[in-house]
Parts: C-alpha cells; sequence; structure tokens
C-alpha cells in the first residue's frame, strides 16, 4: 500500500482501526527524517526535540550508519547465534575496547537489556557470591522505567504500567531514589545482590539526582559485595555530555546497560557490558536470542558509536545542554506558566506549573508542534526536550525560540 496517497487524517484512522490502542501519540503523522529535522506527510518540517526517546542521538538517517546498514544488508543479515558469523567477534572487541569491559552479550531492545542485566546479575549472586538459591533481592530506585515486560513493570510504582498485570516478579524491591540511606540499610541484607539505577530517570521527567549520589551508591554497592548496574539505555551514548552518564562522577558500574541510540535509531540494538566474573557466571543455553548479535546490528553499531566518538557528539551535547538550560531558565523567570527546568547535556526538562492529570502540558506540545518543533509530555506536567546531539548552535537557538514564543503567547 502506498502511504504517499493517505492524508495525516486517514493514516491516523488507519491506526486507531487495526491497531492496537497501547499508545497515546502527538498528531502528527511523519514521513522523512533528516538531521535534526523530521517532515510530515503533508510537507510540514518540525525540529526533533524528542530524538526517539534518545534513540537518534546522531540525527535521523546519518548516511554513515545507513551506509553501514544497506553495505551489510547486501551481504548477511541473520544467521541466529547456532552458527558464527563474520562480524559478531570484531563488534564484541569494538565495544570491549571503546567501554571498557572485559566482555559483552548482545541483545535487541533496550528492555531486553535489563532483562538481560537482571539475570546476569541473579546468577551470579547464586554461582560467584554464594546467595542461596532463589533467596537473591535486587534494588530498584522508585520512578524507574525500563520497559514494560512483567519483569519491568514489576519495578514500577506507576499504575499505569503494573495494573491489571500481576502477579509480580518476586525478589524485586524498590526503595527511594536519590537516597543513600535508604540504599545503605537495604545493602545490610546480604541477600542483595544488584542495585539496578538510571543515572537520570528519563521517563520520570528527567529527574536528576544530587552530585555525588551515584559514586556514593557505586561505593556503597561495592563495599557490600553487590553489583551496581547502571541503565544507561536513554543516558548512555553522549546524551548527557559524556559518553556515559556514570561518567561525570568518574566511576565504572559493575554491569553497563545500553540500547536506543547503539544503533542510531536504525534498528533495535542493545547490550549489556561486564566484567569476566560476571559474565562467564551464564553458560550456553542459559541465555540467549535469536536475533542478538546480528550482523547487520552489528555493523550498525559500531558505525553508530564511530560517529559519536568522531563528530564530538558528547562534548556538543555538553556545550548546547549548558546554552539550552540558561535559555530555558530565563524562561522560567518570565513565565507564570513554567516553574522550573533541569537535565544535564541534551537531555533536559521543563516542569509545567500545573497538576499531573492537566492538559496544559499537552496542549503546549500541540501548538509546539503547529510553531514547527515535536516535543511530548511525560507525567502529565512536564516537557521533556532531548534533540538530537548533531544539532547545531544556531538551530538551537532557532529551537529556543519556538520554545519561548509559544509558551510566552499560549492561553
Amino acid at each position: 500500500m502506498d502511504t504517499q496517497t493517505h492524508s495525516s487524517s486517514q493514516l491516523m484512522a488507519l491506526e486507531d482501526k487495526y491497531g492496537a490502542h497501547n499508545y497515546h501519540p502527538l498528531p502528527v503523522v511523519l514521513a522523512k527524517g533528516e538531521g535534526v529535522f523530521l517532515w510530515d506527510v503533508e510537507g510540514k518540517k518540525y525540529f526533533d526535540f524528542l530524538s526517539a526517546y534518545s534513540a537518534v542521538n546522531q540525527g535521523h538517517c546519518h548516511p554513515r550508519i545507513v551506509g553501514a546498514l544497506t553495505d551489510q544488508a547486501t551481504q548477511l543479515t541473520l544467521t541466529s547465534r547456532a552458527f558464527y558469523n563474520d562480524v559478531l567477534g570484531v563488534y564484541e572487541q569494538f565495544m570491549s575496547n571503546y567501554f571498557g569491559y572485559d566482555k559483552v552479550l548482545p541483545m535487541n531492545t533496550g528492555v531486553e537489556g535489563g532483562e538481560t542485566a537482571v539475570k546476569l546479575c541473579r546468577k551470579w549472586a547464586y554461582t560467584v557470591k554464594g546467595i542461596e538459591e532463589n533467596k537473591a533481592r535486587i534494588l530498584f530506585a522508585n520512578g524507574n522505567f525500563w520497559g514494560r515486560t512483567l519483569a519491568a513493570i514489576s519495578t514500577s510504582v506507576d499504575p499505569s504500567s503494573y495494573k491489571g498485570f500481576g502477579p509480580y516478579m518476586p525478589g524485586f524491591d524498590n526503595i527511594p531514589y536519590n537516597d543513600l540511606e535508604a540504599l545503605e540499610k537495604e545493602l545490610a541484607d546480604p541477600n542483595v545482590a544488584g542495585f539496578m539505577v538510571e543515572p537520570i530517570q528519563g521517563e520520570a521527567g528527567v529527574v536528576v539526582p544530587d552530585d555525588g549520589y551515584l559514586r556514593k551508591a557505586y561505593e556503597l554497592c561495592q563495599k557490600h559485595n553487590v553489583l551496581f548496574i547502571a541503565d544507561e539505555v536513554q543516558t548512555g551514548i553522549a546524551r548527557t555530555g559524556k559518553l556515559l552518564c556514570c561518567d561525570h562522577e568518574g566511576f565504572k558500574p559493575d554491569i553497563l546497560v545500553l540500547g536506543k541510540a547503539l544503533s542510531g535509531g536504525v534498528l533495535p540494538v542493545s547490550a549489556v557490558l561486564a566484567r569476566d566474573e560476571i559474565m562467564l557466571s551464564i553458560k550456553p543455553g542459559e541465555h540467549g536470542s535469536t536475533f542478538g548479535g546480528n550482523p547487520l546490528a552489528c555493523k550498525v553499531a559500531m558505525a553508530a558509536l564511530e560517529v559519536v566518538r568522531d563528530e564530538k557528539l558528547a562534548e556538543n551535547a555538553e556545550h548546547l545542554g549548558q546554552i539550552f538550560r540558561s535559555r530555558m531558565q530565563s524562561l522560567v523567570d518570565r513565565s507564570d506558566l513554567c516553574v522550573l527546568v533541569r537535565g544535564k547535556g541534551l537531555l533536559n526538562a521543563v516542569v509545567i506549573n500545573d497538576t499531573e492529570d492537566s492538559s496544559t502540558a499537552w496542549d503546549i506540545c500541540l501548538a509546539l508542534r503547529d510553531n514547527g518543533l515535536l516535543a511530548k509530555p511525560t507525567h502529565g506536567n512536564i516537557i521533556r526536550f532531548a534533540p538530537p546531539l548533531v544539532m547545531t548552535e544556531d538551530q538551537l537557538h532557532q529551537c529556543c525560540d519556538i520554545i519561548e514564543n509559544t509558551i510566552l503567547n499560549f492561553s
């Protein structure tokens, strides 16, 4: 079927009629992307300020990444892990060296990366730490979001994620985010095997912990022989102004979970990295994925990471992030609608002076869309602003002008 013959309203109606109603998208139908721009089916051009939830850090359809995709697609796409292929080992070496770990376990989606990390942690707990079988506990922070599998929602405190899907996974316990005292209290239990945490909670509204929290949490985990698992699916790959968000505090997590921008938004690629003691606790047949480590994904991921390094995207995110927060703080000072700006690098949010059940943030995003910029609310009264990291300073100022004018003239 040729979608070019359909209008936006017709295409949205098709999704409504034939698709599951598990999403509530902003009403815009996109047909093309390039760099920091998107176009809808009618040809209107927009600045992208969501970056597919940080999956397109390198910009839409980056030619180097698309080139790697098309070159490999004509050679070999999938063998499964029943056989070796001529790209996986090269990719594993590249990833291990790039991030400084002994080994990598390739998967597809971010939530699969989280599931893999949890399985690794449990297996390590029984085979290395010596916790009694089926007694291992893993701690998570309130406000976390790492997907919507049954395991992931078992750690959620958001009823829209978990309500109606029980019973929930045992052995998972939540503690307050950004609370070292609560963490230390739980770590006194010798059955605690791991602490899985987002360095910045993206879906919760770009919640940034106190300076030093992550480093001290890591040190507490080391003290109690507990694995620190960093969920950097959204914060990793240069988004926050460093290659990894944990790099801001100068430590390397025991288990690192990556996804989203690992492929530059071209196809699902995720990865879990760890040292040998942890990674080798899992044996053949105990974990895997038909598509995990496929040659196409491996080539794409290497190209995506080379773009991050060669184009200095972490440095650009750090520089532009400071400008963006300065501009938005000026807006907060002038507008009764905006009460707070927070973030790091180019992962930022503006809190709207309203309740979570208000439509104000949604309505502002509709107005932003009309003015040529795409963003999306989270938790009702928070707007997340996260453009591709290839954005220029001039483009950023254009976008800040759009945001300021839209909010100052919003009624």
